[in-house]
């Protein structure tokens, strides 16, 4: 199966009024058991690297490389997706590298520069053939300084596509980044205006604090791609955990990352079938 473009696969998504599912990627086994799972549930998937673990690595290429690897080696449709970038340059990388898609975040700059800024990004990868999100005002949760209170006007958002011509747009709803527990409330009635006033899919970032039910009902009401990071690193640490204290005086690091690999796997699998609805949640 080929590498999929992420605008196609959310374009279909929405045309079967469900989500795209973006899954964060930080090591190999992320990606592989995320595709497993996209496998195993004959359902599309994005695999996506953030600036941070970019940053992790200390360049874009092993770890995008591999995630494209990866990707076009599945035998269901995989895109490959930026994250959360906030520099041209590494947008550039990832461009170069293959990917079809970035998500450019500009939201700490005030509204005239991040409209500035995205749009010559956005003109830059739609001359390269590769789809963008963007950001207007930050989802709560990335350094402790915003509040999950936030929230995205219409208006502006209206008037943010527009002025910079990105193909999707992240907003903040209700939700934040790297929550540990899936107790976010939903405002489901800003979903709702945002889906009416944008023609461009709505983005839901911090998804891993939402509840089943929740997650469900916003790939119905209008959001075509969630990310979903913390949730599957928790499961990850979790199942590394245990297999280091079943077998103390293991050091092959295939045994307690398998063991992450395969937790990863169950739980993708399981948000598969919930976000399809599938599942009884």
């Amino acid at each position: 199966m080929a590498l999929a473009p992420t605008g196609e696969l959310v374009a279909a998504a929405r045309g079967a009024g469900q989500c795209c599912p973006a899954f964060n990627v930080i090591q190999l086994e992320h990606a592989a058991a995320v595709v497993a799972a996209a496998e195993r549930s004959r359902c599309p998937v994005i695999l996506q690297v953030s600036q941070n673990a970019v940053r992790y690595h200390g360049a874009l290429e092993p770890v995008g490389a591999a995630m494209l690897a990866t990707a076009r080696a599945a035998r269901t449709p995989v895109a490959v997706h930026l994250d959360h970038a906030e520099t041209a340059e590494l947008v550039g990388s990832a461009v170069a590298l293959g990917f079809s898609s970035v998500m450019f975040d500009a939201s700490t700059l005030d509204y005239a520069d991040n409209v500035r800024e995205t749009e010559r990004v956005a003109r830059y990868c739609h001359d390269n053939g590769v789809w963008v999100e963007a950001e207007l005002g930050e989802v709560g949760g990335k350094g402790g300084v915003h509040v999950p209170g936030a929230r995205t006007d219409p208006e502006e958002a209206t008037r943010f596509v527009r002025d910079t011509g990105v193909d999707a747009l992240a907003v903040a709803v209700g939700t934040s980044h790297a929550m540990l527990t899936r107790d976010a409330e939903l405002d489901f009635a800003l979903i709702e205006r945002l889906h009416a006033a944008l023609t461009i899919p709505l983005v839901l970032h911090g998804s891993s604090g939402v509840p089943d039910d929740d997650l469900h009902a916003a790939a119905g009401a209008g959001v075509g791609k969630i990310n979903i990071a913390t949730q599957l690193n928790k499961e990850f640490t979790a199942a590394v955990r245990g297999s280091l204290a079943t077998h103390p005086d293991g050091v092959d690091p295939r045994r307690y990352l398998g063991a992450g690999r395969e937790a990863i796997t169950q739980e993708t699998s399981r948000l598969l079938a919930v976000l399809s609805g599938t599942t009884s949640r």
